[in-house]
């Protein structure tokens, strides 16, 4: 055995230079870790679990000694038994701790894909004694790069720029990364605020394969500001209070053992701030409600490079940054196996009390079925989460309600989808779902509410009572289709995200749809504002086979095809109407470059392309003002600062036609220019207020002020119900508020989304931030020569998981206001 290992190349002797001195490209990364497999078949298991959007491989290493691996399967089959807390039989002692160690998610902290390396030959190469012995108790599963396209532009820009001997300065080139940066992947999204969303390919392959094994132990590796020390666990406040005890205890322990190796060293590190445990979606706290050990280590080094001086003075090399994150990975698998029988014994404690007893206040969430097609995304949702629920039953109840935030009573429909806490991933439901999150410090690193119906835009209820769903699927009932050969008009719904995906097909057939501002009764059957009307005879003669499109488009999306034959309504206008405007198809730009949050524009560039299939054209802030009506007729300013491009042409352009949408910052761009008519909110003073004086202490300098705290809360904004952004909404949508910003109503223009003094429904809000969002505009149109303009002072698209924020956008783009 120790021949076969001695012939597992160090990665120096792979790579042809010392592990440190250069970037790694992740193509040799990989094919570093396929040698090493190959060499060392008896202790390394290679999965290749998926592709980036830019073709690059997801891989995982599996390593452990020679007895465990040859019984891998039988290790990873108990492994899941003892997740389902059905483990009575399995003997612990033989049974391996999982620990598994996630490098590089953020792809311009580069140093920890170069480290992933180093450790795979310590655990695989048999020259590590130590090492040997801990996987004797141990499996452990290396992840060297969760973001590999972005890793590979930062590594690719470091490459080309640095010279023969890296400068250290860091006012430097090469430490200043062009934009968008490294740091999210093909689409600029931060894979570290994905794990329970699961938006993209990356998450979802990932996640597939992590449920597949669910360690114990899991760690996320990252790097921080270069002027920072070392951090590891025990993690800041808040806590979320269903993380057990021994989670909380084990970080110590953890965090100890890390301790004693940086003291060994005198390296600096710190632990206990900045870093919580809330947000559902990190490389820690997803694990952890999940019944893992999950932990984020932290080392300075972001645009680092080879070398950089620090503000203390000290020159930081890519080499430290290796060996101070190889000390606390290999330091975790030697308390992984330490505490092998523990850790295990708590494990499946763990599970035992997820199927028997509920976390929290409530016991059964159920979700009306109020919007069947958001109902079916959030339903795919928890299927990826591992999250179980059943449909229907006969059951009327009490439980809170999330819209009025009072107890109210409740009947079960039978397509009402209902979770109850009973079941192997109850803690992961009860985070997801409940309607107000214990925070018990404001100074947390990301949002504090996300609850699922107001992400969904969904009725729901909260309920004391222990009840289950009757049925496991929804009984979907077939929307009777009437395929008329001539039809006067064919009809279609709108609301979901689908029925978006319809109109731009249809558009791209070059056939004209128009909308239905106004209900209308044709044939006995109702029909809501919104919905979607394609005249015969205004597109027969210019669209050939006009119907066998039309009939394609729909069935590609499961849509029936509707005809009516007359246009003589029953309520409502007849179909001559004007309230029956045609639609003009969206020809889209949106802005990229330094003036916009990276962030915020893959956000919108990711929906338009994978939720639309839309394709828009990028342009850079510059070319704002140049603007050709006939190829581009929808410009989107995603968040960020626009001011000094604002100018003639652009006003020209909406002049002919335009349609501009600024969301959040873009809309700061156009405060007092002239045409623009939006105006802030100014907070007005009570009257004989005196000023507070600061009570904040020194001590606390670094912590926000709580009463300005906003750091991320769920309002209500109050639709106009009868503007075209509200369909499929009605007069409630729920947004994610970040920040401060609101603005005053139209005096003439539209005011489509309204806060008042009840629109704060979850979330941390300090004080002097509530008086500010006490009213306001947050949606609003308003007309500009022939074209609109349109302000969205809140993303809608927020990490592509808000759900009914998809239908808003929807209705922003392709509606005509």
């Amino acid at each position: 055995m120790l021949t076969v290992r001695a012939q597992v190349k160090s990665p120096d002797e792979f790579l042809g230079y010392e592990l440190g001195s250069h970037f790694t490209p992740h193509y040799k990364v990989a094919e570093y870790f396929r040698q090493t497999a190959i060499a060392a078949p008896k202790n390394v298991k290679l999965i290749n679990y998926g592709k980036t959007n830019e073709g690059r491989p997801l891989m995982v290493a599996v390593i452990s000694s020679a007895d465990n691996m040859a019984r891998i399967d039988e290790i990873q089959k108990n492994n899941l038994k003892l997740a389902s807390g059905a483990a009575n039989n399995i003997n612990l002692s033989s049974q391996p701790v999982i620990t598994w160690l996630s490098y590089n998610v953020h792809g311009n902290e580069a140093n920890s894909t170069e480290t992933a390396m180093r450790m795979l030959y310590a655990l695989a190469s048999g020259t590590n004694q130590q090492a040997a012995s801990w996987l004797k108790n141990t499996v452990v599963v290396i992840d060297p790069c969760l973001n590999p396209d972005g890793r590979d532009r930062y590594v690719n820009y470091f490459n080309s720029v640095v010279g023969k001997t890296p400068n250290s300065d860091p006012t430097a080139r090469e430490h200043i990364e062009p934009w968008p940066g490294g740091r999210s992947n093909h689409y600029y999204f931060d894979l570290n605020r994905d794990w329970a969303w699961q938006t993209q390919v990356e998450s979802q392959q990932r996640l597939a394969l992590y449920n597949e094994w669910m360690p114990q132990v899991h760690v996320d590796f990252h790097e921080q500001g270069y002027n920072e020390p070392y951090y590891f666990a025990p993690a800041a406040e808040p806590v979320h209070q269903d993380i057990t005890p021994w989670q909380k205890s084990f970080q110590v322990i953890v965090g100890k053992n890390n301790a004693k190796y940086f003291d060994e060293q005198g390296w600096p590190y710190f632990t206990k701030e900045r870093f919580d445990l809330l947000y559902p979606s990190y490389g820690d706290t997803y694990p952890l409600y999940n019944g893992s050990i999950g932990m984020t280590y932290e080392q300075g080094g972001i645009r680092a490079g080879l070398s950089v001086v620090t503000n203390d003075g000290d020159t930081l090399t890519l080499k430290d940054r290796i060996a101070h994150h190889f000390t606390t990975g290999m330091s975790t698998i030697e308390v992984a196996s330490q505490n092998h029988n523990r850790l295990l014994e708590e494990y499946k404690k763990y599970f035992q009390q997820e199927i028997t007893s509920s976390p929290g206040v409530y016991k059964t969430f159920v979700i009306k079925a109020s919007n069947l097609s958001r109902q079916m995304k959030l339903a795919e949702l928890l299927k990826k989460n591992k999250i179980e629920f059943a449909y229907g039953g006969e059951k009327s109840g009490k439980g809170y309600d999330y819209d009025t935030q009072k107890e109210e009573n409740f009947t079960v429909s039978r397509n009402d989808l209902i979770v109850n806490l009973q079941q192997q991933r109850s803690v992961l439901a009860n985070v997801l779902l409940e309607p107000q999150t214990l925070v018990t410090d404001s100074n947390t690193y990301d949002i504090t509410a996300w609850a699922l119906p107001y992400v969904y835009a969904l009725k729901g209820y909260a309920s004391k009572e222990n009840f289950k769903g009757k049925y496991p699927d929804p009984a979907l009932a077939e929307e009777a289709a009437n395929d008329i050969e001539k039809p006067l008009v064919w009809l279609f719904t709108w609301g979901a995200a689908e029925d978006a995906q319809l109109l731009n097909g249809l558009q791209k057939e070059n056939i004209k749809v128009r909308q239905a501002d106004q209900p209308f009764t044709v044939s006995g059957k109702e029909y809501p504002a919104g919905t979607l009307i394609v005249f015969r005879t205004e597109n027969e003669r210019s669209v050939k086979d006009l119907r066998a499109k039309i009939v394609q488009v729909a069935r590609q999306l499961n849509k029936p095809v509707m005809g009516i034959t007359s246009g003589f309504v029953e309520k409502g206008k007849d179909f001559g109407s004007n309230v029956y405007p045609i639609l003009k198809q969206p020809k889209v730009a949106i802005v990229s470059g330094n003036e916009v949050s990276s962030l915020a524009f893959g956000e919108v560039w990711f929906y338009l392309e994978h939720d639309l299939n839309l394709a828009a054209c990028i342009i850079t802030a510059k070319d704002i003002n140049n603007l050709d009506i006939n190829k581009v007729n929808t410009l989107i300013l995603p968040d960020g600062s626009y001011s000094a491009f604002i100018g003639d042409g652009l006003t020209s352009w909406l002049n002919k036609g335009g349609k501009l949408i600024l969301m959040e910052d873009a809309i700061e761009s156009v405060l007092d220019k002239k045409g623009f008519e939006i105006k802030k909110k100014e907070v007005m003073a009570k009257k004989d207020e005196k000023p507070v004086p600061n009570k904040l202490l020194f001590k606390d300098k670094d912590k926000d002020d709580y009463e300005f705290a906003i750091p991320g809360a769920i309002y209500k904004v109050n639709f106009d119900p009868t503007h075209p952004f509200a369909y499929g909404l009605g007069k409630t949508y729920y947004t994610l508020k970040t920040d401060r910003k609101i603005y005053e109503p139209f005096a003439e223009g539209w005011n489509v989304g309204l806060l008042n003094d009840k629109s704060l429904m979850a979330g941390v809000v300090g004080k002097k931030v509530r008086e500010e969002l006490k009213s306001g505009l947050l949606i609003g149109v308003q007309n500009f020569g022939r074209g609109t303009v349109v302000y969205l002072a809140n993303d809608p698209l927020f990490r592509n998981f808000w759900e009914s924020g998809k239908t808003l956008f929807s209705n922003v783009v392709f509606c005509r206001y």
